[in-house]
C-alpha cells in the first residue's frame, strides 16, 4: 500500500466509519501529518509554494477564515460583510494595479479562486466582449501559463503560440504583429511568466491592442502583488499595470505574494462592461432566476475573510518590507550563480529567476541540489532549473547555504557531465525536442501521476 501515504501510521479508510472518530484522535492525526511535513519548506529550500512561511501569520489568517469558514458567500443578506470584504480586496487590488490612471472607463473585478480561474475568467470575457464571425482567437507567448490553454479548450478559443527570444526570454513583437488577424480578440503579456521571472514588453503590446482594438491580458498572477513595490523601491521593472495604455486585465494572485491563503486571486478589470459580459444568467429555470459572477457558485465567506484581513494587516508598508527582503535575496542567490562560468541566468529576470549550462546537463546540478534538501522547480527546451524566491528564502543563513551548496553541485555536475541526469527525465529530458511519440509517452506518465495524487484505496 506504498501509494497511499501514512497508511501504516493511520490506516485507511475504504468506507466511511460506522462509529465517528473521537474529535481529540482525528486532531492528533491532522497535527502529526503537519508537523512531518512543514519542515520540507520551513528550511527555505523549497522554490515558490509557500510564500508567505510565517506560522504567526497562518495562525492569524485561520483564526479570521474561522469566523466566517462556514457562511456561504452567495447569500449576501444573510452575510453582508461578505460584499464588504469582496469589494475592498477588489478596490485595494485595483489601486495597486495603476487603475487610478483609467479616467474613461470604471474599473472593476472578480475574485476567483485561483490564478487558473482568474485567467480562464479572462478568456471568457474576451470571447464575449469581442463576438468574430468565426472562432475567436488570443496571442500567448510561449512562456505564458497553460492555464491559457486550458481555458481555450474549455471556451473554445483558439490559442496561437508566439516564440519568444531565447536571449531575452520575452515574447517576439513582430511574429505577435504579424499574427493578428480578424478573428483575434486580445494579446496576452506575462509579468512575470512563471518560468523565467521575466516581463514582456507589456507597454508595446498595449500598443498593438490599441492599433488593432482588442483586448490585452497582462497575467500577473504571480508578480501582481510583488512588482508594484519592486518599482517603489527602484528596481528596473518597466511599467505593466492599468498605467500601461492598452492593459484591459490583469490577473493577481492574492494566495500568493498577496500572503493570503490558499484560494483566492483577483481578476482586475479596466471596465466593468468587459467584466459583466462574462455574467451568466438563467432566467427560466423553475428553481428561480439565476446569474453567477463567476464559475463558482457557492464560496465560504471564510476565504473573502481571511485574504481581507491579510491584505488589510500588511498595508503597503508591510508588503513593501517583505518584497524588499525577497528582492534582495533574490539578488543575492542571482550573484552566486554568476560566479561561475559554467552557469547562464536565462533573461533579465526580477524575484524569480532561471539558469542553465552550456556546458552541461543542468539537471545534473538539480540532482545534486535534492541530495543537499533544495526543491528546485524544473523546465525544458533548453534543459533550465528556477527558483521562485519567497520569504522562507529570507530567512538567516539560507544564502550563504545556497552558495555552497551550488558551488558543490557545480563540481558535481562538471565531474558527471558524461551521466545522464536523475532528474527531469521526462520533464525535461527528451532530447531533440518533443515528437508525438514522445509527447504520448510523457503523457501516459503524468496521468498516471495524477491517477496516483486522487487514487481509491481497494474496497
Amino acid at each position: 500500500m506504498s501509494g497511499f501515504p501514512y497508511a501504516e501510521q493511520f490506516g485507511i479508510n475504504r468506507t466511511l466509519p460506522e462509529e465517528g472518530v473521537d474529535k481529540d484522535v482525528v486532531l492528533s492525526m491532522l497535527s502529526s501529518m503537519s508537523l512531518a511535513e512543514d519542515p520540507v519548506w520551513e528550511s527555505g529550500q523549497c522554490s515558490g509554494t509557500m510564500y508567505c512561511g510565517d506560522h504567526d501569520h497562518y495562525d492569524y489568517l485561520n483564526l479570521a477564515f474561522s469566523y466566517f469558514s462556514y457562511v456561504n458567500s452567495l447569500q449576501r443578506d444573510m452575510c453582508p460583510s461578505a460584499t464588504k470584504f469582496e469589494a475592498e480586496i477588489i478596490a485595494m487590488t485595483l489601486d495597486l494595479l495603476g487603475a487610478r490612471n483609467l479616467t474613461d472607463t470604471t474599473p472593476a473585478g472578480l475574485i476567483t479562486s485561483g490564478g487558473s480561474n482568474s485567467i480562464a475568467h479572462a478568456v471568457l470575457a474576451y470571447r464575449e466582449h469581442h463576438p468574430t464571425a468565426g472562432r475567436a482567437n488570443m496571442i500567448k507567448p510561449e512562456t505564458a501559463h497553460p492555464a491559457f490553454s486550458k481555458a481555450g479548450h474549455l471556451f473554445g478559443v483558439d490559442m496561437k503560440i508566439a516564440p519568444v527570444d531565447p536571449d531575452t526570454t520575452q515574447v517576439d513583437l513582430e511574429w505577435v504583429k504579424a499574427n493578428i488577424d480578424a478573428h483575434t480578440v486580445a494579446l496576452i503579456g506575462s509579468a512575470g511568466n512563471y518560468g523565467y521571472g521575466t516581463i514582456d514588453p507589456i507597454s508595446e503590446l498595449g500598443a498593438l491592442a490599441l492599433e488593432h482594438d482588442i483586448g490585452l491580458h497582462v497575467d500577473g498572477c504571480l508578480g501582481g502583488f510583488i512588482l508594484p513595490f519592486g518599482r517603489e523601491l527602484g528596481y528596473e521593472i518597466e511599467p505593466f499595470d492599468f498605467s500601461v495604455p492598452g492593459v484591459t486585465t490583469i490577473s493577481a494572485d492574492t494566495h500568493k505574494y498577496g500572503y493570503a491563503l490558499k484560494g483566492t486571486s483577483v481578476l482586475c478589470f479596466a471596465d466593468k462592461a468587459l467584466r459583466n459580459d462574462q455574467y451568466f444568467y438563467l432566467t427560466d429555470w423553475s428553481g428561480g432566476k439565476y446569474c453567477s459572477p463567476g464559475m463558482d457558485g457557492s464560496r465560504s465567506g471564510g476565504l473573502l475573510a481571511a485574504t481581507w484581513a491579510a491584505m488589510v494587516h500588511l498595508g503597503r508598508s508591510g508588503y513593501r518590507h517583505y518584497a524588499e527582503k525577497i528582492f534582495a535575496t533574490s539578488s543575492a542567490m542571482q550573484a552566486a550563480i554568476r560566479e561561475h562560468p559554467s552557469l547562464r541566468i536565462m533573461g533579465k529576470p526580477t524575484f524569480l529567476f532561471s539558469f542553465t549550462s552550456d556546458e552541461f546537463d543542468i539537471y545534473l546540478v538539480n540532482d545534486f541540489l535534492r541530495t543537499r534538501g533544495w526543491r528546485m522547480n524544473g523546465q525544458q527546451y533548453p534543459n533550465a532549473i528556477h527558483m521562485a524566491v519567497t520569504r522562507p528564502q529570507t530567512l538567516p543563513g539560507v544564502v550563504e547555504r545556497w552558495s555552497v551548496d551550488l558551488a558543490d553541485a557545480v563540481a558535481y555536475a562538471a565531474t558527471h557531465k558524461d551521466e545522464a541526469a536523475k532528474s527531469g527525465a521526462i520533464y525535461g529530458g527528451v532530447a531533440g525536442g518533443p515528437s508525438e511519440e514522445s509527447d504520448a509517452l510523457i503523457k501516459f506518465f503524468m496521468a498516471d501521476m495524477m491517477d496516483k495524487q486522487s487514487a481509491v484505496p481497494p474496497l
